[in-house]
């Protein structure tokens, strides 16, 4: 590990030192720090490099001003001042000791005075080390080097006090159990577990923003499951534990809290098919929030069957009011609350053959999320019975020949109708209103039942269509 973490500094080490003897020269102490220490001991340091000073951040812009590429002061407030030299993102961050208000959303900043007091405050031990500027000595007072050997979470501190301090670290927990496979040590889940109301006061968009990570970590299931375990998921997305579904001996059905966990980890081996690859943050989300509005939608049979029936339609809005709250753009909460109102649509087309005009609806109304569902579609089947498995993957197969069969004889992928507003105008001569809006919705229905048609055959269906609102 030692050895990776050198290989991986050096990398760094001409813009490092030479910021670290700027510092040096004028009396300041610098230092690599948290995130930059701990990837360089796992071999996977990036291009972003965090530092940590007892220079204040006036003097930090003083001193890389002229030297960086660009500088950045919009997180002065917090202490940070952000620059880039020679392809290096570099953030630059007074010592400092941070903690909450008791009902505050927002961290109260005070500036620390060693560097000793800064690690202490650090969210986990794995990110408590740094490496001492120009000097290249490092510095691990808290043995982060030992949990980070045995990919463990520990707090500096006590993790009582460091989630009193700032809660979103019980989330980042989560999140690095997803994104490095570590996992939680019992007395930090313990506290968690105690501690996970606190998670309330932390506002949306850093609750999100963290979320976010986890999902597109490389195990989201692990960090998915510590915030069930640990009660957290009840304050960043309650509809997950929701789905734990209780099961008796007379009403049986498969439990949707693990069958979700597991089409979420089937779409993410689906990402290499989709055209910009993954990790995709919309099929994630989609997949983890298929389901959701099973538990409202639950229904116990006479024969001792269980139904769900519009649990899509109920997920759907469930998943776009969820996404709203976590304040995801527009465009991520329509178009996941959109994957999961379709996910079941494919099942009509397993259970008898579609016609030409059902398949140009379906690819119509996946629009351009039309991959991204195949791939949702194709995880969504998780039954250990392999008859049925294969049925299902023949049929899917099925579907996707016919939609590429329909694209080799027309255009599927935005269907318009033969004739458009202009035309429409002409053919019928009358002026732009609400009835050329109605025909355009006649002809589109007309294209997608049909496919193409002649333009006098459209003009004829045109007129006789108008000829029937008089």
């Amino acid at each position: 590990m030692r050895q990776k973490a050198v290989s991986e500094l050096l990398r760094a080490a001409p813009v490092a030192l030479e910021l670290g003897r700027r510092f040096d020269a004028a009396g300041f102490a610098l230092a690599l720090v948290g995130g930059s220490v701990r990837d360089a001991m796992l071999g996977r340091l990036g291009t972003d490099l965090d530092f940590t000073t007892d220079a204040r951040p006036d003097d930090v812009l003083v001193l890389v001003r002229g030297w960086a590429d660009a500088v950045w002061d919009v997180g002065i407030a917090f202490g940070t001042v952000g620059a880039r030299k020679g392809g290096w993102d570099l953030e630059i961050t007074t010592y400092r000791a941070e903690a909450y208000d008791r009902d505050s959303r927002k961290p109260d900043v005070a500036y620390g005075s060693s560097l000793e007091d800064d690690l202490q405050r650090r969210d986990f031990r794995v990110n408590a080390m740094a490496v001492a500027l120009p000097a290249l000595a490092f510095v691990d007072p808290f043995e982060g080097m030992t949990d980070l050997a045995a990919g463990v979470l520990r707090t500096p501190g006590r993790p009582e006090d460091s989630f009193d301090d700032d809660p979103l670290r019980m989330l980042r927990a989560a999140r690095f159990a997803s994104q490095l496979g570590f996992r939680v040590a019992p007395e930090v889940a313990r506290a968690m577990a105690a501690m996970a109301e606190r998670l309330s006061i932390v506002s949306a968009e850093r609750v999100q923003t963290e979320l976010t990570k986890l999902v597109l970590g490389q195990q989201p299931r692990a960090g998915l499951e510590v915030l069930v375990r640990t009660g957290l998921a009840a304050y960043v997305l309650p509809e997950l534990p929701a789905l734990a579904l209780e099961i008796d001996e007379h009403h049986r059905h498969k439990d949707v809290y693990e069958h979700t966990l597991t089409v979420l980890e089937q779409a993410i081996a689906l990402e290499p098919t989709l055209p910009e690859g993954g990790p995709d943050l919309v099929l994630r989300l989609a997949a983890l929030l298929h389901d959701i509005g099973k538990p409202k939608t639950r229904a116990f049979e006479d024969d001792g069957k269980v139904s769900f029936h519009f649990h899509e339609v109920v997920g759907a809005r469930m998943a776009r009011a969820r996404l709203k709250a976590l304040r995801y753009d527009k465009s991520t909460v329509e178009d996941v609350s959109r994957l999961v109102e379709l996910h079941l649509r494919f099942h009509g087309y397993a259970e008898g053959a579609w016609t030409d005009s059902a398949v140009r609806r379906y690819v119509r109304d996946a629009g351009p999320l039309l991959e991204r569902l195949h791939a949702l579609t194709r995880s969504d089947c998780t039954t250990r019975n392999r008859t049925k498995a294969a049925r299902l993957q023949r049929a899917y197969d099925s579907l996707v020949t016919r939609i590429e069969q329909l694209r080799a004889q027309e255009e599927i992928d935005a269907i318009r109708p033969d004739l458009d507003g202009t035309e429409i105008m002409a053919v019928l001569g009358i002026p732009p209103g609400p009835v050329v809006g109605k025909a355009y919705k006649y002809l589109l229905e007309l294209r997608l039942d049909r496919g193409p048609v002649a333009k006098d055959e459209a003009e004829a269906e045109l007129r006789r269509w108008y000829a029937e609102q008089a």
